[in-house]
């Protein structure tokens, strides 16, 4: 089991982040705010899928005027999306955001930070410190010289002394970059010095299967040593691929069991079934099933049942036809024809 690190718990809206409750998993919308309609649509997917707290943007009055309607029809607690423009804080939180995100260093003047301290304080409004590698303060880049793990984290260490000092706990902090190892050893370091909970990403991690696999890597590694308290999974991509990712790392883990974890074995010369085209049918069929399950599909009968002894059900796979077993032990032979559909048959048996 991963020992988590030690945390004090903050809660974003309903929410509770840190302080021994489950990793939270969000995403951001990637709509247009001010279309409020299509914003909501792509919540209530994100909601489906498990997301459990949701970031919008608001680079324009016209989003920050929608954000009332979204926050009182979206399922899940709202987060606003601040850059720049440190008035939209102020406004945001007016409408009723259950959280807001600031990076100081895209705001600037520590007066306007701390009067958005204050105000989220008196609201009871959740803040996310931001710290990216693309918005460091001037006098961090001169003293190391680029980004480094050591300039991020002394920025985050930097503005949660001045939150505490201005009297908001209810916080959490995000230290990003796009460089794996940089990101890792930045949030190890602050995560040595501070309880305050923190969320955990990759930023700019790209698209498919490389931004995928370089987010899984460095989140991982982060889990894996207890640390993190909210995860994104920052792709190019349909939000709601974020989600599932980030449920299949957390899972992988043992961290989060949600929906249904399929175990399939590799290719090799042993298989007589075409094991690719199983697999993603029943991938397929059961993607919006929520119940936590660990299905196996083995190619071969060769160490099929004792290597898939820990799933509830699956195939092991022989020339021609399959054994369908449950909970480590056959039940049944079925042909190859039909094995995709025995074995989804048997699971909608087991709900």
């Amino acid at each position: 089991m991963i020992e988590r690190r030690k945390t004090r718990q903050i809660s974003v809206g309903s929410v509770k982040i840190g302080g021994g409750a489950p990793v939270v998993v969000q995403s951001m919308t990637s709509t247009k705010t001010r279309d409020v309609e299509a914003t909501l649509d792509q919540i209530e997917r994100l909601y489906r899928a498990g997301c459990e707290l949701i970031r919008v943007a608001v680079p324009h009055k016209e989003d920050v005027e929608a954000l009332e309607e979204i926050v009182r029809k979206s399922p899940i607690p709202v987060i606003a999306d601040i850059h720049f423009a440190p008035s939209y804080a102020f406004l945001s939180m007016e409408r009723g955001v259950h959280g807001i995100r600031i990076n100081p260093g895209n705001i600037g003047k520590e007066e306007i930070v701390r009067e958005i301290v204050e105000e989220a304080k008196r609201r009871g409004v959740a803040v996310r410190l931001g710290v990216n590698s693309g918005s460091l303060e001037k006098d961090l880049l001169e003293k190391y010289g680029y980004p480094s793990a050591e300039a991020l984290a002394e920025s985050a260490l930097r503005w949660s002394e001045r939150f505490e000092k201005w009297g908001l706990f209810n916080y959490k902090v995000s230290i990003k970059g796009s460089d794996v190892l940089e990101n890792v050893r930045a949030n190890l370091i602050f995560a040595e010095r501070t309880d305050v909970p923190l969320h955990i990403g990759i930023t700019e991690a790209g698209m498919g299967r490389k931004g995928i696999i370089k987010s899984s890597v460095g989140i991982g590694i982060l889990l894996y040593m207890g640390i993190g308290d909210t995860v994104r999974v920052s792709l190019t991509d349909d939000p709601v691929v974020e989600v599932e990712t980030a449920y299949e790392i957390l899972k992988s883990l043992g961290l989060r069991r949600r929906g249904v974890e399929i175990v399939a074995c590799p290719t090799c010369g042993r298989i007589e079934v075409d094991l690719p085209k199983v697999v993603r049918e029943v991938e397929e069929k059961l993607s919006g099933v929520d119940k936590p399950l660990k299905v196996a599909i083995m190619g071969c009968v060769v160490n099929a049942i004792g290597e898939a002894r820990e799933a509830d059900i699956g195939l092991a796979c022989g020339r021609g036809f399959a054994w369908l077993f449950k909970d480590g032990k056959p039940i049944k032979k079925v042909d190859e024809s039909s094995m995709a559909e025995e074995l989804l048959r048997e699971i909608e048996n087991m709900n």
